[in-house]
């Protein structure tokens, strides 16, 4: 039997736009959050060596917003994406978890440790001596950037493992240390150093004393243009780190908008900071929420999308595909590829949750057990509806008849010649099943979404 779960199915929207609407979203809170904890480390020891108690009661009032800002939200957030990811991909999840159960435990040490500072820095400003907070502030740093590792490295081996012999060797520390992990580290932290740069001036812009208020926005503006800068540099790091296919992926695959909206978002960056720092009283809490949103769109969005898509048609390892089949060997983890099965028994005889009706393909099921298969094979990357994410229905003529949809899948899909997406190794009657229903959905059919 092939190891599968039962699909979630969302036709509003697909799974995959949910998934990235709570992702990015998540991302926002908890960049800030670390770049709000590198930046209290570095002002602590500032303000104690130049006796600067401005700073000190910055960190404070910051740390309370980022209580509500990025950990009360996060923590909403950040559960959310676990429980999407696993309904929606859970053997990508599954697969993670295998792979680095203990790192992930450590993760939840280090936030556990970051929580814990971000309520001492707040709750004992003015209560302990100076030198104390700033042991305290950095960390609540160090915690913080240990969190970043930890999910970078997994994040990386999502699109390719570490060392690119791991699915012969194995090994925890291979799958999660490559050049790419330490490129992509590089890049986030840089973000983190931006989006703490523009977040922190919903705090800065309440400060009423000119001068405090000049000093501030002039911290922030400078890590903010530090991760600017630092943050271009490292993505095109990032780029020379990537595998061939994801080459072929990003030219054929990648929204034409992208390079525009993300240049966009460093020129409106860059001019904000600037301003900020050479007209520190322009800095009003609305300003800093209308660029947070900014960057959110322009940013935040386009890129967290380019990662998604440079990975695919894999989830996780290079071994695990979108459709949550094992496409490839991995030796080391006595994994065997299911595509044999597939394509010697189908997917209907052998998926675990098929209802019994559906195992054989018939006349009178076809185009039931066609979209049960899409279902299956199809609905994680494109969506059975006339909405959603890359529609089925919208990546054929109106006019193609069902010869015409067997012949495309028992060629080039069959085969994985087509960019971007799996190999879909189906037996003749369920190339057939699958054509039914794909002809069904056309838009010259009129049948019911």
């Amino acid at each position: 039997m092939l190891g599968l779960y039962p699909t979630w199915f969302e036709p509003g929207v697909g799974s995959g736009w949910i998934i990235g609407f709570i992702a990015t979203i998540h991302v926002l809170f908890s960049h800030a959050s670390v770049g709000g904890a590198v930046l209290f480390a570095w002002l602590a020891n500032y303000a104690v060596r130049r006796d600067k108690p401005a700073y000190l009661a910055f960190i404070r009032r910051y740390g309370l917003f980022l209580l509500i800002f990025s950990y009360v939200l996060g923590s909403i957030t950040g559960p959310g994406i676990w429980f999407a990811a696993t309904i929606a991909s859970p053997r990508g999840i599954s697969a993670l978890i295998h792979s680095f159960v203990w790192l992930w435990a450590s993760e939840w040490v280090f936030f556990v440790i970051e929580v814990i500072g971000v309520y001492l820095l707040v709750y004992l400003a003015g209560r302990v001596d100076p030198r104390t907070h700033t042991r305290i502030s950095i960390i609540f740093g160090l915690a913080s950037v240990a969190t970043l590792l930890v999910i970078v490295g997994i994040l990386s081996f999502m699109l390719w493992p570490g060392q690119a012999d791991w699915h012969q060797t194995g090994g925890v520390l291979n799958a999660f240390f490559g050049e790419n992990t330490f490129a992509q580290m590089t890049a986030r932290f840089m973000f983190m150093l931006t989006i703490t740069g523009v977040v922190g001036g919903m705090v800065a812009g309440r400060i009423a004393d000119r001068e405090e208020k000049a000093m501030i926005a002039r911290v922030l503006s400078g890590a903010g243009i530090l991760g600017v800068i630092g943050g271009w540099l490292a993505f095109r790091w990032y780029m020379t780190t990537l595998p061939d296919i994801a080459y072929e992926t990003m030219a054929t695959r990648l929204p034409e908008s992208f390079g525009m909206m993300m240049a966009a978002s460093i020129g409106v960056s860059v001019l904000y900071f600037l301003v900020t720092a050479w007209k520190p009283q322009v800095l009003r809490p609305w300003l800093a929420g209308v660029m947070t949103v900014v960057i959110l769109v322009l940013g935040l969005a386009p890129e967290e999308t380019a990662r998604e898509i440079v990975r695919k048609p894999w989830v996780a390892g290079q071994y695990v595909y979108g459709n949550q089949l094992v496409g490839r060997d991995v030796p080391a983890l006595g994994i065997r590829s299911e595509l044999p099965l597939m394509a010697e028994k189908g997917v209907l005889a052998t998926h675990p949750f098929m209802p019994e009706h559906l195992r054989k393909v018939t006349p009178e099921n076809e185009v039931e057990a066609g979209r049960a298969l899409a279902l299956t094979l199809c609905s994680n990357c494109h969506s059975l509806t006339s909405t959603g994410m890359r529609p089925l229905e919208s990546f054929f003529p109106a006019d193609a008849d069902r010869a015409f949809l067997a012949d495309y899948l028992g060629a080039g899909l069959y085969r994985g010649h087509s960019v971007y997406m799996p190999p879909v190794p189906l037996p003749e009657a369920e190339r057939g099943a699958l054509a039914a229903y794909i002809e069904s959905i056309l838009p010259k059919k009129g049948a019911a979404k």
